[in-house]
């Protein structure tokens, strides 16, 4: 049994995949490896296997081994290839109380910086350009899987290798270690909130300040005070491309005076499957940016002004396509639902 979760954490890390779902499917259990949007079976096994691979899982991460009915989650810090890898798993019963169980995968041993291309080289430039700013607000979106937290900490680690700053993140879970920063870590059943963390990392006067999501009005109002007060904040925020960013934003009850003031860039991001005729091979990625950012940002804040030339994520899809990089079902499977502003 051991030798088959040891597989599949190894596919895992093989193939970069972000999570696995292990899910009953009649007589058996299926085994998924996530890659981008879609599931890639890599093994059935039978019903009685899957369930003990499930409550062994489940022992290791301090869950209920007995408690099918009610969801639940836990963490393992799980050894393999002589290195730890840090586990999430989620478990929920179907209505014939068959467990499924998703294991969402750390990448934290070796990050892979996220590759430049002729897709993304000048989004890379305006992206560094901004993070060596002393004050203001950069807001990062996109889905689970895009690359925000891989591309936020390579912006992060140029920052610190052109000048030494003591830069504070808030994260929940953190995803990514690294030594040279000041690593926090939300816990909100020991009340250990965004909130008051971002409170406390205030008072330490730092350079640079990550939060790992904007949730709350309270949060909001705390990160575009210490953009005001000389902090350079980096945050993530849910929402589907930078124009939602700014309405999601707004929504959190911040002023259009309060985001000319502090915010510098918006970005939300995508990270695409490259085109490949290989079979069995890793997927490479193709990060893609959609930017807001100078005279076109003060527009839209105040007006919802679209530049005529702005290059939004489907526009860059479509240039992906062009250029060969990805297949047209990649173009399609990615493409962003707008609504235009009155």
């Amino acid at each position: 049994m051991k030798e088959i979760i040891d597989t599949m954490i190894h596919l895992a890390i093989v193939k970069r995949s972000d999570d696995i779902h292990i899910l009953p499917n009649g007589n058996s259990y299926n085994v998924f490896l996530r890659d981008g949007y879609q599931l890639k079976l890599e093994k059935t096994i039978d019903f009685d296997t899957g369930g003990q691979i499930i409550r062994y899982l489940k022992y290791l991460a301090d869950m209920d081994v007995g408690e099918r009915r009610v969801p639940q989650d836990g963490a393992i810090v799980y050894s393999i290839d002589n290195q730890n890898i840090e586990l999430r798993l989620s478990s929920i019963s179907n209505y014939l109380m068959h467990e499924s169980l998703v294991i969402r995968v750390f990448h934290t041993a070796v990050v892979q910086a996220i590759e430049t291309s002729v897709m993304n080289h000048e989004a890379y430039q305006v992206l560094n350009t901004y993070i060596r700013r002393k004050s203001g607000l950069m807001i990062f979106s996109g889905p689970v899987s895009s690359g925000k937290t891989t591309t936020i900490y390579q912006l992060l680690r140029n920052a610190y290798q052109q000048r030494t700053s003591q830069i504070i993140t808030i994260e929940e879970p953190i995803e990514i270690k690294e030594p040279k920063f000041l690593q926090t870590e939300v816990n909100e059943k020991a009340d250990i909130t965004y909130d008051r963390l971002l409170s406390a990392s205030l008072r330490h006067h730092p350079d640079i300040i990550l939060i790992g999501e904007i949730r709350s009005e309270q949060t909001a109002r705390m990160v575009i005070r210490a953009a005001l007060t000389g902090h350079l904040v980096l945050a993530t925020v849910h929402a589907k491309n930078t124009f939602g960013v700014i309405g999601r934003l707004k929504e959190l009850g911040i002023t259009n005076e309060q985001l000319l003031q502090t915010l510098l860039l918006v970005t939300a991001q995508r990270l695409v499957p490259v085109q490949t005729d290989k079979i069995n091979v890793v997927t490479d990625k193709l990060a893609l940016f959609e930017l807001l950012h100078g005279e076109d940002l003060s527009r839209f804040i105040l007006k919802y002004e679209i530049p005529t030339d702005f290059k939004t994520l489907n526009a860059l899809l479509k240039e992906a396509h062009d250029y060969g990089l990805i297949s047209e079902t990649t173009m399609e499977e990615y493409q962003v639902e707008t609504i235009t502003h009155n």
